[in-house]
């Protein structure tokens, strides 16, 4: 798994003198409330599940009144499922193992495995960044040396990947309903027991649905819903780390301080969309630490200078960003299919004779 972390993520190979400034400063903001935690719970899991029931009804009434209303429960599934983060991270409740029953019942509202999604969300926090420890619980990124001398059918595989069509459109498929279903064999025991008893839940709890409202209603009421949560989350962890001058280093050169704070993006988004998001586009503060909830991070950004300097996107800037395909080791920022190009052919004209063939296969 790579080097160990500490409770809020960060590499021990950091210094003290390194990480104290900041810890001391953000663990006020480290401490979930109760009452505010029962707010979220109140404002994303019960309107969703509230929402799923209007929606059957509304099919009695009218297709497209159901439809409509696939979109704000899209946005409160958004919102159950930072709460199902937040657990993850231990940081909603106070308790350990309270924060770990609520993320296991969660977990079947947004069909994931709560065990095995902490912990490779725990290796994506500790790796983020780490060009020698890429794979695991992050958007899979080729730097372009890799890219030009892969072979032609790993190029065609990985353009493939990258194109929206199928990052947007079959992503959110296969990362939320396929990708949670299946376990490795050498995954250790409680790992399996995870996957294998979430799976057998929702086998229960859909096949109940289905035989009370038929498959089709159960399709139409939760469908819309948890595709278009789906394509604004795998969205929004994209241009979490996916934008032009974010941070990776090899290992040697890795800080986490410096992947939290270079590397995770400040998305700006606005007010409503926050509220959805649960704050999750203040993903430096996150980053930095994991322990603060999703109702601390704007308060912990306003009042700490440290983060008045990172990488700030618009909503603009970060729909813009899914152009960028491939890490530029040179020049230091992520660059587009078409850039990465411009660098083929100028190593051909410099003598390279690999450019032959189409770059993308």
């Amino acid at each position: 798994m790579g080097e160990a972390t500490t409770a809020d993520g960060a590499g021990r190979n950091e210094t003290p003198t390194a990480r104290l400034p900041w810890r001391e400063a953000l663990a006020p903001y480290a401490r979930p409330h109760l009452g505010r935690s029962l707010l979220d719970l109140a404002t994303s899991v019960v309107p969703y599940l509230g929402l799923l029931l209007a929606i059957y009804f509304a099919l009695d009434v009218s297709l497209l009144l159901a439809l409509a209303l696939g979109v704000p429960a899209a946005g409160f599934l958004l919102r159950t499922y930072i709460v199902f983060h937040d657990c993850s991270h231990g940081s909603f409740l106070w308790s350990k193992r309270a924060n770990a029953w609520l993320g296991v019942a969660l977990g079947l509202l947004v069909y994931a495995p709560f065990a095995s999604w902490r912990r490779s969300h725990a290796v994506h926090h500790a790796t983020a960044g780490d060009l020698d420890r890429r794979g695991i619980g992050d958007v899979p990124t080729l730097t372009v040396a890799e890219y030009l001398s892969s072979p032609r059918r790993r190029r065609l595989g990985y353009w493939l990947f990258r194109h929206p069509l199928v990052m947007f459109g079959l992503g959110p498929v296969y990362s939320l309903v396929v990708q949670p279903r299946l376990v490795s064999r050498s995954a250790r025991p409680r790992i399996r027991r995870s996957v294998i008893g979430t799976n057998i839940a929702l086998v229960v709890l859909v096949g109940l649905a289905c035989w009370l409202i038929g498959w089709r209603e159960y399709l139409l009421v939760q469908g819309p819903a948890v595709l278009l949560a789906g394509t604004a989350g795998v969205w929004l962890f994209y241009v979490q780390h996916q934008f032009e001058d974010t941070y990776w280093q090899n290992r040697g050169d890795w800080r986490y301080a410096d992947a939290a704070l270079r590397g995770s993006s400040h998305l700006r988004l606005p007010r409503v969309l926050r509220f959805f998001t649960g704050n999750i586009g203040l993903h430096h503060v996150h980053h930095l630490n994991a322990r603060i909830p999703n109702y601390n991070l704007q308060r912990a950004h306003d009042e700490n200078p440290i983060f008045h300097g990172v990488p700030t996107l618009s909503l603009w800037e970060g729909l813009r960003a899914v152009r960028l395909k491939l890490w530029d080791e040179e020049g230091g920022r992520l660059v587009t299919f078409a850039e990465a190009r411009e660098r083929r052919s100028a190593e051909s004209r410099g003598g390279s004779a690999a450019a032959a063939e189409p770059l993308t296969g």
